[in-house]
């Protein structure tokens, strides 16, 4: 446990540093996919030329953020003990259903096939996403209980963009809507993603670095 707490930090930043890089490098390679208009795990679909590559990465992502949640728990441990084991458990639940479960059952090429995978992966994926939602809205809290004044403004910053922007996600995967901005899926789960890591990466830089 003690090299969990130790280099906790080191695996968390290295996963939100690579879950904001790996999608953009493979994205290219993936004739017709579309990143603002399409999910991420999309990549990961069956049909996928980057199949592969994306799918290990969500393996290796989950296991970073898994193994960074120790480090997590026992910085603020000692601030809020309820606070402390909740942002742990959300980030644990987050890696295991939106990571490693995308993994193991990936989605179809398009929403109209609906399969045993993409349900599960349906399930697992929106229930981590909204677990890690209040997670910047955790580190705010324990931050502004430590004096961290940075670091409180910027997670509940990121917290209300954060909420917004999962809010537009939702919307643009409702049938019916016209043809706009709002419908742009992709752009809103990055913009969500990368509002809901940078808390995340700044503390642990903050940890490693500081």
């Amino acid at each position: 446990m003690k090299f969990f707490i130790t280099y906790g930090w080191h695996a968390l930043l290295a996963a939100v540093i690579g879950e904001m890089v790996v999608p953009l490098l493979l994205a290219p390679f993936y004739k017709g996919y579309r990143s603002t208009a399409m999910a991420i795990s999309a990549l990961g679909n069956k049909s996928s030329p980057v199949r592969v590559p994306f799918n290990i990465w969500m393996l290796l992502a989950g296991i970073l953020l898994l193994s960074s949640t120790p480090a997590l728990y026992a910085a603020y441990l000692s601030i809020s003990g309820t606070l402390a084991l909740a942002s742990a458990l959300c980030v644990a639940i987050f890696a295991v259903g939106a990571c490693i479960f995308s993994c193991f059952f990936s989605v179809n090429e398009t929403k109209d096939i609906v399969t045993t995978a993409s349900k599960i992966h349906g399930a697992a994926s929106a229930t981590g996403f909204l677990l890690l939602l209040p997670v910047p809205l955790f580190l705010a809290i324990l931050s502004f209980r430590t004096s961290q004044t940075l670091a409180e403004a910027l997670s509940a910053i990121c917290f209300v963009l954060a909420l917004l922007f999962f809010a537009l996600f939702i919307m643009a995967d409702k049938p019916g809507l016209p043809r706009s901005i709002v419908t742009k899926e992709g752009l809103w789960q990055r913009l969500n993603l990368f509002f809901l890591y940078l808390p995340l990466g700044y503390i642990a830089a903050s940890n490693i670095f500081g």
